[in-house]
């Protein structure tokens, strides 16, 4: 199973740290987000990681040929501007093969165990389009995104989950869409109402790095 790691993105939000660096190689305790994120791929048992690249994309693609991660690398380039999530995930589609995929947003830190996700790709149901690893609200997002109930997510009434940015994927959720910029949520709502969409909930290490005080934060709860 092949997994993508969702680096393209302009990071406004992390301006100004992210006026020079895409906000996926800012470095939390010495080393850059994507760098922990490629490790613990390589360590669950990944061999082909898809990075989608936009912003300063010439330096993730520089940063990562200059380490050896034990990865199979491919990089989808979006051109000047980011196509969205799910376009993003689109236009990667040919690189990521015809099963289930795991895909991570680039600007997470996390120690979720990429082996479970190996594993729930491998026995992901042929009528499952996706699989979504949903977190405790954390106070920038006190409504969360979906709501699980057994086993399955929904996107409309009772309490909800935050959704982390780590799930799986079937490119038979992109059927019908067109090459451009587009959201992912719209898709994954969809499959939803039609019961397509499972989850987990998951109580471990979990932080969105969205801005320059929430990645001070990390690095004090790591200690660095």
């Amino acid at each position: 199973m092949k997994a993508m790691i969702l680096a393209a993105g302009r990071g406004e939000r992390m301006r100004p740290l992210t006026d020079r660096l895409p906000k996926p190689l800012l470095p939390v305790c010495g080393r850059a987000l994507l760098d922990y994120h490629l490790e613990a791929l390589a360590r669950a048992g990944f061999r082909d990681v898809v990075i989608n690249i936009a912003y300063r994309g010439v330096q993730v693609v520089e940063h990562c040929r200059r380490r050896d991660y034990g990865l199979a690398l491919h990089f989808s380039d979006e051109g000047p501007t980011a196509l969205e999530t799910g376009g993003g995930i689109r236009r990667a589609l040919p690189l990521l093969g015809g099963g289930p995929f795991a895909v991570i947003n680039g600007d997470i830190h996390t120690d979720y165990p990429f082996t479970q996700l190996l594993h729930r790709g491998q026995a992901l149901p042929a009528d499952r389009l996706a699989h979504l690893v949903m977190v405790p609200n954390p106070p920038h997002r006190p409504d969360g995104d979906f709501g699980l109930m057994d086993g399955l997510l929904h996107g409309e009434g009772g309490p909800k989950l935050t959704f982390s940015g780590i799930g799986l994927y079937r490119a038979g959720l992109f059927a019908g869409t067109q090459d451009g910029a587009f959201p992912l949520a719209p898709l994954l709502r969809a499959a939803m109402r039609e019961g397509r969409v499972s989850g987990e909930r998951y109580e471990g290490r979990w932080c969105d790095v969205g801005t320059p005080e929430r990645l001070a934060q990390l690095e004090a709860e790591l200690g660095c």
